[in-house]
């Protein structure tokens, strides 16, 4: 059974996300995608369904693997500014450090990494190998599935993580806490061979990606027909914001710089302290705001959606309910991104007609 979706909507979804990166929308661009609007239309392959908890089976072939994600798209609706793709989370938040050699642990279910030993810092180099592994095994998967969907999936960039988060793999955190007052130059050392690697590895990936990728993503779910990425830090939000100019924003500042289109993903309060910086860089697209546990939902912080689109920036807008969404847009102007999975193709197209968007 065929995904549903038309070939000749990417040409739509393309002028619709460009003008979204240029703040140029006059509605808010909403990715609706309906889970299981469709019944399967033959049965479940027998390989696991990619995750977190089944990225280490190397038992099963990229093309099995490629062939159980493609049976979930065919049973998803693509609605108003949505389209097929796949999110590659699924090897871990940060897996750059498992690129360079750190160890891969997925064995509680989700992924976390481990350094091979704990070293000293002026010990520490962090380089991308791309015969690691776990990048080659990332690479398979992105040849087989362009092999099958030829160019009708988008699918998106490992989540490569934050320059200070990957250190902080190697070092440990408590460790680069204590290194940015003892052994500032070495952390700055640190912070370019790792700005470094996590380019080597972004372009390495892309190379085999492109040209048959409809476009480029990452696990923030956003298209873009241009080189695009979400970038973070979230080890900041320990440290204040004279620690951020000198560790943190410069490699941010590079990374906006060296790819087209950038996004900054907001982790939690203790990381809004850096917002007014974030926001002075000029090649900064956009914000994505996210409140953490225990905190209130979206539409209890205008003020700070206020100050990322008085600073010119787009807006990825995450909500617990639709509340959240008419409550901001209703007091912001702006230029805003949603991501929503709708229940069922009738909720999606209600949504569709509520916010303008075209079916």
């Amino acid at each position: 059974m065929p995904i549903h979706f038309e070939p000749q909507r990417w040409s739509r979804i393309r002028r619709t996300y460009q003008d979204w990166w240029e703040r140029n929308t006059q509605r808010p661009v909403m990715k609706l995608m309906v889970p299981k609007a469709y019944a399967p239309a033959r049965r479940e392959p027998k390989a696991p369904l990619l995750s977190q908890g089944t990225c280490t089976l190397l038992e099963y072939t990229p093309e099995q693997l490629i062939d159980r994600l493609d049976y979930e798209l065919e049973q998803q609706a693509y609605l108003g500014d949505g389209f097929p793709y796949l999110n590659f989370d699924c090897f871990g938040p940060g897996v750059l450090a498992a690129f360079c050699g750190a160890k891969l642990d997925n064995s509680s279910g989700g992924v976390w990494f481990f350094p091979q030993e704990i070293r000293e810092i002026e010990d520490i180099h962090i380089r991308y190998d791309p015969d690691n592994l776990w990048a080659r095994r990332v690479k398979d998967l992105y040849r087989a599935g362009n092999e099958r969907w030829q160019g009708q999936v988008l699918m998106g960039m490992v989540d490569l993580g934050g320059v200070l988060d990957v250190i902080a793999t190697f070092r440990e955190s408590e460790n680069l806490l204590m290194d940015l007052y003892d052994a500032p130059e070495e952390v700055l050392r640190l912070c370019e061979e790792c700005h470094q690697a996590w380019m080597d590895a972004y372009r390495d990936l892309n190379s085999v990606l492109q040209p048959v990728n409809p476009g480029y993503s990452d696990w923030s779910g956003i298209y873009s027909e241009a080189p695009s990425y979400i970038l973070q830090s979230d080890f900041t939000y320990m440290i204040g914001t004279p620690m951020f100019d000198t560790f943190a924003l410069p490699w941010l500042r590079r990374a906006a710089q060296e790819i087209e289109h950038t996004i900054y993903h907001l982790d939690g309060a203790g990381e809004v302290k850096h917002l007014e910086h974030l926001l002075e860089l000029p090649q900064l697209d956009a914000v994505q705001w996210v409140w953490g546990d225990g905190t209130p939902s979206g539409r209890h912080w205008v003020d700070l959606y206020e100050k990322i689109a008085g600073a010119g920036k787009g807006i990825y807008l995450l909500g617990a309910d639709e509340k959240d969404f008419d409550t901001v847009m209703g007091r912001v102007p702006g230029c805003y991104y949603m991501n929503v999975w709708a229940d069922t193709i009738d909720d999606a197209k209600r949504l569709c007609h509520k916010y303008g968007v075209e079916e």
